[in-house]
């Protein structure tokens, strides 16, 4: 009987774990140190991600942008943000939330980190994009 009682509030607890967060704030980027969000509470908290994430963390052109990450803390001061192919990450242009996308107007192909054209080796253009149209 005292088993039955229990499981919902473990099924709970256990679901909250694994529950994922939203992180607001302005990005900034310092070379040499790592990426960080300074929230409106002025609080510094350092991001991290799959590699994809970690090359778009270091893009300087994104350097002040208000971002919202969805992921979770692994500290009070540190957040690791989901993986790029589930659109975790996006910035706020004109009031709007975007996702970051890079393009190559050469070839017309759009990547999601930054770099050199898969084709012709160019440096690809930040392209700000609403997530919807994608």
């Amino acid at each position: 009987m005292r088993f039955r009682l229990c499981l919902p509030v473990l099924v709970l607890a256990a679901g909250s774990a694994f529950a994922a967060d939203t992180l607001r704030g302005k990005l900034v980027l310092v070379d040499g140190k790592p990426p960080v969000v300074e929230t409106a509470e002025h609080k510094l908290v350092t991001l991290d991600g799959d590699e994809p994430t970690r090359k778009v963390l270091g893009d300087q052109r994104l350097n002040g942008f208000e971002v919202e990450a969805k992921g979770r803390f692994t500290a009070p001061d540190r957040f690791q943000i989901d993986p790029i192919h589930t659109r975790s990450m996006l910035v706020r242009q004109d009031g709007k939330l975007r996702m970051v996308t890079y393009w190559c107007d050469l070839c017309s192909i759009r990547s999601f980190t930054p770099g050199p054209c898969v084709c012709c080796q160019r440096e690809t253009t930040l392209d700000l994009r609403d997530p919807d149209e994608l």
